[in-house]
């Protein structure tokens, strides 16, 4: 699961992950959303391993030569922390790496690219112990690769967004903004609304605007993948790890999401069929809709009508679920029936609220009966204002999160 944050990272691994991704500063394609620095990727190498997890470091970038002469100093105050692996895209990083600390695996990133087993055959000789394949790699070519060299460890993306370059080569950032999305400042550029003009060399090359239906105007959006359905053909292709993207995205995602692929897999390991209702669990995270990506090219008569096109003409952000975050609960006082909680979004008396606990796959539903905030009770309250006590019907732990049912 992705970490954010040392709070996104104990919400993962509190809702079923065994293992998270964390950026590292400077050399971490997520650069302007890392929370992480030094001192606190120790005390989560610390937290991971106390809980029998694994952490994995991200020093993905593809750097310019200004970053390549002090990466030896950085590489070695990283390694130092003892991480599981680190995840890393660059040739050259990967080479001094292996020559300074071959004691800390490295997993090849996404951001190589990597669509076939001579390349794989090629990680595994430079000294990689696993490598996550290309997204646009199916899970027949995985297969395929998996049986080509069954001694490398292969993981793949199951859910999150997508890029509309490939793999995340994308130039789009770097020349509109100047931001350079491979040196982990990308503006999503892709998720703009656009004017499209073309040119008609038979009128002097006068600028027309190309005119659009109803469905065309975030022309470069992708769907956002969800490969929850064929986690079963993933791992029987030989995947030894699914990995998903949103390391920018909320605790609450974490929490939802770790918690569904968790019982997914868990199914899957007890001979379980698969729980279709989790796809209903995963309406309630916002979304741009879902597919299943390029992992079920060739398996098309298996994959629901509207999941076929992977384009979402109609908005560029992520909106679309069914239930809205409420908030997560940091505080209990059980004597006097009360949590407290951060409050993202507004809620009111007599809200329906569905409660995500840490550990549990049920749920729980109560309706607010109780709002109090600076010690006076209050009717409705707005998102964003931090700690707010509400009533509950029921013992509630820390960490568990609300969502209110629509």
């Amino acid at each position: 699961m992705p970490a954010g944050n040392p709070e996104k990272m104990e919400t993962a691994y509190l809702f079923g992950a065994d293992a998270v991704y964390c950026g590292v500063p400077r050399y971490s394609l997520r650069a302007r959303e890392n929370d992480f620095r030094m001192e606190s990727l120790k005390s989560a190498v610390e937290i991971a391993h106390s809980n029998n997890k694994k952490i994995y470091f991200t020093v993905n970038a593809i750097p310019r030569n200004s970053k390549v002469t002090t990466f030896p100093k950085y590489l070695s105050e990283m390694a130092a922390l003892k991480p599981d692996a680190f995840i890393m895209a660059d040739p050259g990083l990967i080479y001094l790496t292996r020559e300074l600390h071959p004691e800390i695996d490295v997993h090849i990133s996404v951001q190589a690219n990597t669509m076939n087993f001579a390349a794989v055959k090629f990680w595994q000789k430079l000294g990689a112990t696993r490598v996550i394949l290309s997204r646009e790699v199916s899970i027949s070519e995985v297969a395929e690769i998996k049986n080509e060299v069954p001694d490398m460890e292969l993981e793949v993306f199951v859910h999150g967004a997508i890029c509309i370059a490939h793999s995340g080569r994308c130039f789009m950032s770097n020349y509109f903004t100047n931001r350079d999305a491979n040196q982990g400042s990308c503006n999503n550029a892709c998720r703009d609304k656009y004017k499209v003009f073309v040119t008609n060399p038979r009128q002097n090359d006068e600028m027309m605007e190309l005119q659009e239906d109803e469905d065309g105007t975030y022309l470069m959006n992708s769907k956002d993948l969800r490969a929850i359905e064929f986690l079963e053909d993933i791992a029987k292709a030989g995947v030894d790890s699914v990995k998903v993207e949103g390391r920018t995205k909320s605790e609450y995602y974490v929490a939802l999401v770790s918690k569904a692929y968790r019982k997914a897999l868990d199914d899957i390991r007890d001979g379980n069929p698969f729980d279709r209702n989790l796809l209903v669990e995963l309406d309630k995270i916002a979304s741009r809709k879902y597919f299943s990506g390029f992992l079920t090219k060739g398996m098309e008569e298996r994959v629901p009508e509207e999941e076929r096109d992977f384009q979402n003409y109609v908005d560029g952000s992520s909106s679309i679920q069914t239930q809205m975050f409420m908030g997560k609960v940091k505080e209990i006082n059980e004597d006097a029936d009360l949590v407290t909680v951060d409050i993202k979004n507004r809620v009111k008396i007599g809200d329906k609220i569905e409660v995500f606990l840490p550990g549990e796959i049920n749920t729980k539903h109560f309706l607010i009966s109780e709002i109090i905030y600076k010690q006076e009770n209050k009717e409705v309250i707005s998102g964003g204002i931090s700690d707010v006590q509400l009533k509950v019907p029921f013992n509630i732990p820390k960490n568990s999160f609300f969502s209110i049912v629509t």
